[in-house]
């Protein structure tokens, strides 16, 4: 393995922070008088710079890796995965977000109490917190991961922490004087930095293979990774999966969860709100494709050595124990001075981007969701305002600690902590489509039923999970008996005039 960064590289780290206190002092300059204008913007945000933003949150470390990582081992049909989503959010467009405007929501469980009552609203925002403390926490822990590992060489325990720390400090640097205004505009940077970083690499990689382009393309078609519909019943990303349990997935994560919705709610009016998610999409679904083309790429570097003219390919390399995701093996022992800088400044975008977002949604929620006229009632908008930021530097600390536990759970069990901590989000997310199912589409259910039907489409997708029962059942069929589930419990709630 290469020793750490060169000067070249340090100047590129450095300057990218430079940046990122520089436009955080920039964007917290603008007034902000209350927690709406706080959570929302002022409903002022050019839809633009919203769908920009979505992009961005819809990204993460993760992404960053696990992209590259799918394409090297399978084939492209992981990009069906953002087909689905497009067509989840011309759904989440048209039938959800009108009647969040039409409610003046700052947040997507406001709907429930409109429909149900207070409790309802507060069941689902805890439900929210409860599962994006433990999903965000895990996704903290692999952006630190990646750092650690470029910076310095490993992954020790001080050397996580202050990773941690690093990506924390300036999503704290956005989200808590500018709130979510703030985190907008500065997504388009982390935005503008990783894919940047994606496109820097592919050219790179590109001329350092000693062939050229028909023969790459003949070479993958060859080695049937050019793959793009599966209409096998295998699971995964196949046809089927896609237009079910998947796209379930998305319509929850694009509609129902705080951290994606909340920047949709900060457009001038629900017809823009719907414009951001849609451009989002298209934006989001050629920057998924650049990542996966890195990872054919990289199929072609280690494992075609009459291509790369590598003696020798080196793809299970552990560091300290942790398994190297071959993009992050490429990063470390590839890549040449300066680039390595930039890369390293990409993945910090790709997790400061989902990290910025996830503090501003979590304490709009805890605020105007559970604390508000509950905890506290006919308080001041200066009171509400100093919470929320309070709530902010609340969850960050908490996320920095469940991004610690996930780093000794995983290194000291056997537990499959990151997948299950990951896979949480999609335990809530079963619940709340139950739940909205019933809302918008029936005059069925009640608080008793909404409290219900969240627990019960939640334990539907924990009792299918193999640690459990060691039942393996596929992750769509999973999404489609917890909303079922989920529903038919609203079912039992009597008829009510809306």
């Amino acid at each position: 393995m290469q020793s750490s960064f060169s000067i070249l590289d340090w100047v590129i780290f450095a300057s990218y922070f430079l940046l990122l206190i520089l436009t955080s002092v920039l964007l917290s300059q603008s007034k902000i008088k209350n927690s709406r204008d706080y959570f929302t913007g002022g409903n002022s945000i050019p839809m633009f710079a919203v769908a920009i933003s979505v992009l961005a949150t819809s990204q993460s470390a993760a992404t960053f890796l696990g992209a590259p990582e799918y394409s090297y081992k399978h084939d492209l049909t992981f990009l069906g995965f953002y087909v689905s989503a497009f067509l989840a959010v011309i759904f989440v467009a048209k039938v959800l977000v009108p009647r969040f405007y039409a409610i003046n929501a700052i947040t997507v469980y406001e709907y429930l109490s409109y429909r149900y009552g207070e409790k309802s609203k507060r069941y689902a925002g805890i439900m929210f917190l409860v599962g994006r403390l433990f999903a965000s926490g895990a996704r903290l822990y692999i952006g630190a991961l990646a750092i650690s590992m470029i910076l310095f060489s490993d992954i020790l325990a001080t050397h996580i922490a202050i990773s941690i720390a690093i990506l924390m400090i300036g999503a704290l640097a956005y989200t808590y004087f500018g709130g979510v205004k703030s985190v907008i505009f500065s997504d388009i940077i982390q935005a503008v930095t990783y894919v940047g970083a994606g496109v820097a690499v592919l050219v790179y990689l590109y001329y350092s293979l000693n062939t050229d382009f028909s023969t790459i393309i003949t070479t993958l078609s060859d080695n049937s990774k050019l793959k793009l519909v599966d209409f096998s019943f295998s699971g995964g990303f196949t046809v089927w999966t896609l237009l079910t349990g998947w796209f379930l997935l998305n319509i929850a994560a694009y509609g129902l969860d705080q951290d994606m919705t909340q920047r949709v709610l900060t457009c001038k009016n629900k017809k823009e709100g719907e414009r951001s998610l849609i451009y989002a999409l298209i934006f989001t679904i050629p920057v998924a494709f650049l990542f996966l083309v890195i990872g054919l790429l990289l199929y072609l570097f280690y494992q075609h050595p009459e291509i790369s003219n590598i003696s020798s390919a080196c793809v299970d390399q552990n560091v300290d124990g942790q398994s190297v995701k071959i993009f992050m093996l490429y990063i470390l022992n590839e890549m040449p001075e300066g680039l390595r800088g930039l890369v390293t400044v990409g993945a910090i975008a790709a997790a400061l981007s989902s990290t910025n977002s996830v503090l501003s949604a979590m304490s709009s929620v805890a605020v105007e969701d559970i604390y508000r006229g509950w905890l506290v009632k006919d308080r001041d908008e200066e009171h509400y305002l100093k919470v929320s930021r309070l709530m902010v530097l609340v969850f960050a600390l908490l996320l920095s600690m469940m991004g610690m536990i996930s780093f000794y759970w995983q290194q000291y069990t056997e537990l499959p902590l990151l997948n299950f901590a990951l896979g949480v989000m999609a335990f809530a997310y079963a619940s709340l489509l139950g739940v909205y199912g019933s809302a918008i589409f029936t005059n069925r259910g009640n608080e008793k039923t909404v409290l219900w039907a969240l627990i019960g489409g939640f334990l539907t997708v924990l009792f299918l999970q193999p640690y459990i029962f060691n039942i393996k059942v596929d992750f769509s069929i999973m999404m489609i008996l917890g909303t079922l589930v989920s529903f038919l419990i609203m079912m039992t709630g009597k008829p009510k005039d809306v």
